[in-house]
């Protein structure tokens, strides 16, 4: 059986118990990876409340957003990121969240 595997972000051939691929930085292992459409759709249906900064990791921001919700504030910024979320390609997703 082979140690080597095909990089999900270029295709370079490497070891398959790498972390990242030491070409173009992507990361390989799925296990708790979040999914950039999902942050999207939580960033575009439930923003306004930081559904999306909880899904990401980052609950310090969502409690902010919760506090700031009546200020529809976090509504307006939110759907910024639910645009940045979906522009992003998922590697870059991927670096900055997974």
């Amino acid at each position: 059986m082979s140690d080597m595997a095909f990089c999900r972000g270029c295709g370079k051939q490497i070891h398959k118990e790498a972390v990242a691929c030491p070409q173009c930085g992507a990361p390989q292992h799925t296990a708790g990876k979040k999914s950039r459409i999902s942050a999207a759709l939580f960033a575009f249906f439930l923003g306004g409340f930081g559904a999306h900064k909880f899904y990401l990791g980052k609950p310090w921001q969502g409690i902010l957003y919760l506090l700031f919700c009546w200020t529809f504030i976090p509504a307006i910024v939110s759907f910024i990121e639910f645009i940045i979320y979906l522009c992003n390609s998922d590697q870059e997703f991927a670096r900055k969240y997974g």
